[in-house]
Protein backbone atom coordinates (compact mmCIF):
# COMPACT_ATOMS: atom_id res chain seq x y z
CA UNK A 1 0.00 0.00 0.00
CA UNK A 2 1.53 3.04 -0.93
CA UNK A 3 1.01 6.36 1.19
CA UNK A 4 -1.55 8.03 -1.55
CA UNK A 5 -4.16 4.69 -0.16
CA UNK A 6 -2.94 5.29 3.51
CA UNK A 7 -3.77 9.20 3.25
CA UNK A 8 -7.32 7.67 1.60
CA UNK A 9 -8.10 5.14 4.34
CA UNK A 10 -6.10 6.95 7.18
CA UNK A 11 -9.31 9.85 6.22
CA UNK A 12 -12.38 7.01 6.10
CA UNK A 13 -11.06 6.03 9.33
CA UNK A 14 -11.28 9.34 10.64
CA UNK A 15 -14.77 9.75 9.45
CA UNK A 16 -15.81 6.08 10.90
CA UNK A 17 -14.03 6.81 14.35
CA UNK A 18 -15.99 10.02 14.40
CA UNK A 19 -19.03 8.46 13.61
CA UNK A 20 -18.55 5.87 16.79
CA UNK A 21 -18.30 8.49 19.14
CA UNK A 22 -14.57 6.93 19.18
CA UNK A 23 -11.45 9.24 20.16
CA UNK A 24 -8.07 8.07 18.14
CA UNK A 25 -5.27 9.35 16.58
CA UNK A 26 -5.24 7.72 13.03
CA UNK A 27 -1.63 7.97 10.71
CA UNK A 28 -0.81 7.39 7.84
CA UNK A 29 2.28 5.00 6.30
CA UNK A 30 3.76 3.11 3.88
CA UNK A 31 4.41 -0.23 4.04
CA UNK A 32 8.24 0.28 3.93
CA UNK A 33 8.19 2.89 7.14
CA UNK A 34 5.26 1.26 8.74
CA UNK A 35 7.29 -0.68 11.74
CA UNK A 36 9.33 2.36 12.37
CA UNK A 37 5.88 4.37 13.22
CA UNK A 38 3.80 2.09 14.29
CA UNK A 39 5.57 0.72 17.53
CA UNK A 40 2.47 1.89 19.74
CA UNK A 41 -0.29 0.93 17.50
CA UNK A 42 -3.03 -0.85 18.48
CA UNK A 43 -4.61 -1.36 14.65
CA UNK A 44 -3.18 -1.33 11.59
CA UNK A 45 -5.48 -1.11 8.67
CA UNK A 46 -4.15 -2.02 5.35
CA UNK A 47 -5.24 -3.73 2.24
CA UNK A 48 -5.15 -7.90 2.16
CA UNK A 49 -2.18 -8.12 -0.36
CA UNK A 50 -0.26 -6.39 2.14
CA UNK A 51 -1.18 -8.49 5.91
CA UNK A 52 1.77 -11.61 5.40
CA UNK A 53 4.09 -7.98 4.99
CA UNK A 54 2.99 -6.85 8.00
CA UNK A 55 2.41 -9.84 10.56
CA UNK A 56 4.89 -9.95 13.83
CA UNK A 57 4.14 -5.95 14.21
CA UNK A 58 2.12 -5.75 17.87
CA UNK A 59 -1.08 -4.07 16.63
CA UNK A 60 -3.94 -6.13 15.45
CA UNK A 61 -4.15 -6.30 11.39
CA UNK A 62 -7.15 -5.86 9.87
CA UNK A 63 -7.55 -5.97 6.02
CA UNK A 64 -10.49 -3.21 4.58
CA UNK A 65 -11.41 -4.79 1.12
CA UNK A 66 -12.63 -1.49 0.05
CA UNK A 67 -10.72 1.47 1.20
CA UNK A 68 -13.94 3.83 0.37
CA UNK A 69 -15.91 1.56 1.75
CA UNK A 70 -16.76 3.29 5.23
CA UNK A 71 -19.50 0.59 5.88
CA UNK A 72 -16.47 -1.76 6.07
CA UNK A 73 -14.61 0.58 8.26
CA UNK A 74 -17.09 0.76 10.25
CA UNK A 75 -18.22 -2.88 11.03
CA UNK A 76 -14.25 -4.13 11.14
CA UNK A 77 -13.52 -0.95 13.58
CA UNK A 78 -16.61 -1.67 15.58
CA UNK A 79 -15.63 -5.34 16.10
CA UNK A 80 -11.97 -4.54 17.11
CA UNK A 81 -12.27 -1.62 19.80
CA UNK A 82 -15.93 -1.58 20.89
Amino acid sequence: MGIGTSVLLKLNAEKVLKMLDVEATVDAADVASVRKVSFDAQIILTTPDLVDQLQGLPAEIIPIEHVFDLEELSTKLSKALL
